[in-house]
């Protein structure tokens, strides 16, 4: 069974997490649930490729984890939040798809990501930074050929 608690003018927050204390009890809400909801919305608007860095020890790391059985990108990767007593603040790493519209990419991001933290821990967010490490390339899909033996 799921209770939830909203939020009444006594609520009180706790720099922790948030925490939502009534009379009938205590919500705390930890940092990693609210980056885990900010990157699983990210990841959901079309032209986002990825959340993460960029540089060669993202992409030697995120390609030895494709190789192995069972193993997934974390839903928090490329997110920092911090939360405050009844705010958070959202910072996103992202790789994007060549060719998209990078402001209007960054703009539905925002959007997607303020409606799911908002509505599904009750904190308000102040700003979500969308910082684009990198652009994917088809290109960078494709498997090398190898060399025929001549």
């Amino acid at each position: 069974m799921t209770t939830s608690v909203e939020k009444s003018p006594s609520s009180s927050q706790a720099s922790s997490g948030s925490e939502l204390t009534t009379s009938q009890g205590q919500t705390t809400i930890a940092d990693t649930v609210v980056s885990k909801i900010a990157g699983i919305s990210a990841r959901h608007v079309s032209g986002v490729y990825e959340l993460g860095g960029s540089g060669g020890a993202a992409k030697a790391f995120s390609s030895i984890r494709e190789q192995i059985p069972g193993a997934s990108q974390s839903a928090s990767q490329g997110v920092s939040v911090e939360i405050g007593e009844s705010q958070a603040a959202i910072d996103l790493d992202v790789i994007v798809e060549f060719g998209v519209a990078i402001a209007d990419l960054a703009q539905a991001v925002r959007q997607n990501v303020i409606s799911a933290v908002e509505r599904l821990t009750g904190l308000e967010v102040t700003e979500v930074n969308v910082r684009v490490n990198d652009i994917h390339l088809p290109s960078d899909d494709k498997e090398p050929e190898e060399p025929r033996a001549q």
